[in-house]
């Protein structure tokens, strides 16, 4: 059972990343792990797209990997062996801590639940506003003066677990949903690291049931205001 996240008699947070395209987020955790600016090893990662760049970048930083793209037949892995074989390939890792970053397949209540350590998940958008795909149109057609990112707990609802912490900026008359895109992700560089300190330093407790407890802390989400 894992009681907190937190670096304990030097031991580095074990972290599982699953992702499905170019993994910018991904690189961002093996540069501040590779320069002991986080206090974390990453144990593996985990790509339902065997095209995706994130790959490479993993192997070139020597972290194992597991392709969960397609069944021996040549189709299309199906979400609930693609969750068996997750779910086989982090118990043998056994991480303290799983990541979504840019992960783009929807996990099953009963996978979400039998994962006995936190999961968390890296959303563009200022949750609960724009949940799910398409987020930076949705925002620019909304008419929204400010928009971001966010990460939240895991749970069976799509993009509904508790937000832990976000990043904000301002959002343009002259922007259009890619360079939205650009400038969010340039947050995402800097929010992502920072909640995965603020976990590895307990400022940020998470349970077993992804509930998060704290004390002497504003409500949470905490929130990075950024331009």
């Amino acid at each position: 059972m894992l009681d907190s996240l937190t670096k304990v008699n030097n031991k580095l947070l074990r972290i599982a990343v699953l992702v499905s395209g170019n993994g910018s987020n991904l690189q961002i955790l093996i540069n501040a792990m590779q320069a002991g600016a986080l206090p974390i090893e990453i144990v593996g990662v985990i790509s339902n797209r065997e095209d995706a760049y994130a790959l490479t970048r993993a192997k070139d930083a020597d972290i194992p990997v597991a392709v969960l793209s397609h069944v021996a037949s040549g189709k299309r892995m199906g979400i609930k062996t693609f969750e068996t074989h997750a779910s086989t390939q982090l118990s043998a890792w056994q991480p303290d801590l799983i990541v979504l970053a840019g992960f783009m397949r929807v996990l099953s209540a009963g996978f979400i639940d039998s994962i006995p350590v936190p999961m968390i998940n890296l959303h563009p958008a200022l949750l609960p506003a724009y949940k799910g795909l398409d987020t930076h149109q949705r925002a620019i057609q909304a008419g929204e003066r400010h928009h971001g990112c966010s990460i939240h707990v895991v749970t069976a609802e799509l993009d509904a677990g508790a937000v832990l912490t976000q990043a904000l900026l301002e959002v343009y008359q002259k922007d259009t949903a890619d360079s939205l895109q650009a400038r969010v992700q340039k947050l995402e560089h800097q929010l992502l690291p920072w909640t995965i300190l603020l976990l590895a330093k307990s400022v940020i407790n998470l349970n077993n049931q992804g509930k998060e407890t704290f004390s002497m802390l504003p409500t949470l989400p905490l929130k990075l205001y950024l331009s």
